[in-house]
């Protein structure tokens, strides 16, 4: 199974940036999905920003403009870079992988119900 660990959460003032950092282990796969999601007090988790092997991306509407996923393969890592970060933005996030054919050019996965390897998530807080 697919191990994960967060890190780079914060605290941080709005309009500050944060990159968060998930590093994958056994990730021994030619085809796999990698994605951030998010989980405020009281709130569902919720998929923030998804990225396939192949470069796909896809974006929840509430980050777009503002975060970016992206992966360096050689380093099995997968990071978020977080600018303009609001109040709303605060929450664990935790980084997650779906491995075999979880997507491509056609669909990207953002629902948690798509991805089976979660890490322990990282704390970013956001204050006003």
């Amino acid at each position: 199974q697919v191990q994960l660990v967060e890190s780079g959460g914060g605290s941080v003032q709005a309009g500050g940036s944060l990159r968060l950092s998930c590093a994958a282990s056994r990730l021994t796969y030619s085809r796999y999905c990698m994605g951030w999601f998010r989980q405020a007090p009281g709130k569902e988790r919720e998929g923030v920003a998804a990225i396939v092997n192949d470069g796909t991306t896809k974006y929840a509407d509430s980050v777009r403009g503002r975060f970016t996923i992206s992966q360096d393969n050689a380093k099995n890592t997968l990071y978020l870079q977080m600018n303009s970060l609001k109040p709303e933005d605060t929450a664990m996030y935790y980084c997650a992988a779906a491995v075999g054919w979880c997507g491509g050019w056609w669909y990207v996965p953002l629902r948690t119900s798509e991805y089976q390897s979660w890490g322990q998530g990282t704390q970013v807080t956001v204050s006003s």
